[in-house]
């Protein structure tokens, strides 16, 4: 059965710290050019502003069952129901002058669907390189033979970290938690 994906199921398991990117915070975004679903190349290392990136693991599709287990792993589901929150946040984070992006290191072309299906009012990121996992060490985790990254949202300012939201915990109300931090900082 293809449950659906703007709803997060009753009882998922709540993933746990592990540490995977306690390393993050004061980091500076390296210099890489990423694909985006507008068509362009991004380098976050070049974006001054304050920036959230939020980064998911695996967007499903309505007519593709999730991989085997998929609700089993602590932090996986819920991408959909994330994109959901930050695009109805969308406004705000703008009025606080932070620019968004999602991330997977699935392919822009992939990412298109979701971000045209949900009508996201910004870009996605692809890293299928895993660019930011060999740069600057990104949690990962693999599933049915895909390597895929860990749920976290980072916001940076004049590409340091800031502040790394990890783990993710439920996806739908991280926008607001990116808020109530930016409002407070």
């Amino acid at each position: 059965m293809i449950r659906p994906l703007n709803v997060l199921p009753e009882g998922l398991p709540v993933p746990i710290d592990d540490g995977m990117a306690a390393h993050l915070e004061g980091m500076r975004l390296p210099s890489i050019m990423l694909a985006s679903t507008n068509g362009a190349a991004v380098n976050l290392a070049a974006i001054q502003n304050k920036l959230v990136i939020y980064v998911y693991p695996l967007t499903g599709r309505p007519e593709i069952a999730l991989p085997e287990g998929w609700d089993e792993i602590p932090g996986a589901r819920g991408c959909t129901p994330q994109a959901c929150d930050f695009a109805n946040h969308h406004d705000e984070l703008l009025q606080l002058n932070t620019m968004v992006y999602g991330l997977s290191s699935q392919t822009s072309d992939y990412q298109l669907e979701l971000k045209n299906r949900l009508h996201l009012p910004f870009d996605l990121l692809s890293d299928s390189d895993f660019q930011l996992k060999n740069t600057l060490n990104f949690p990962v985790f693999e599933v049915a033979e895909l390597l895929l990254y860990k749920r976290l949202t980072i916001i940076a300012e004049q590409s340091i970290i800031q502040k790394v939201f990890y783990p993710v915990f439920p996806p739908n109300e991280n926008a607001a938690q990116v808020i109530a931090w930016l409002k407070s900082h």
